[in-house]
């Protein structure tokens, strides 16, 4: 279990890595998905509080994030040198919970696959449910990449 300090975007977290000495911030970038950059508004703001509320509670106008579990799988870290992994709160995997609400995209990434079918799953039923990034009456219409290319 480790305690997140904050959530940074809709797929990306920090936490004090302890078994380091001194202990050391972490970003750990979640698997198998893409969520909207910060600048695709609303759907950006809307991933980071959706993940926000997944792993935490407001007590007395703060956010106090609960412990997680983290999962890793083929790789462990991305080309920018942060952990990759698979959270899961409450025998809840977050990474499927964020495509199943239309926070975020489905995005295999091989060789870390272990999840790709319960991720392709759950983002049918979020684009069949109209939730999210899905809801017709205001679609998210580039993908965090394409948008990212063509707005750099």
């Amino acid at each position: 279990m480790v305690n997140i300090e904050r959530v940074v975007s809709g797929q990306s977290l920090e936490w004090v890595d302890t078994s380091k000495q001194p202990p050391r911030l972490e970003r750990v970038r979640l698997i198998g998905i893409d969520a909207p950059d910060w600048r695709q508004q609303p759907w950006g703001l809307e991933a980071k509080k959706g993940l926000e509320q997944m792993l935490g509670k407001v007590i007395s106008q703060q956010l106090v994030l609960k412990p997680v579990l983290l999962e890793s799988d083929v790789e462990t870290l991305d080309r920018f040198g942060r952990r990759l992994g698979y959270v899961w709160k409450d025998k809840v995997l977050v990474n499927e919970q964020l495509v199943k609400e239309g926070y975020v995209l489905a995005v295999p990434r091989s060789p870390n696959n272990k999840y790709d079918q319960r991720l392709a799953r759950a983002q049918e039923y979020a684009r069949l449910m109209g939730r999210g990034i899905w809801n017709p009456s205001q679609p998210m219409r580039l993908t965090p990449a394409e948008f990212q290319r063509k707005y750099r």
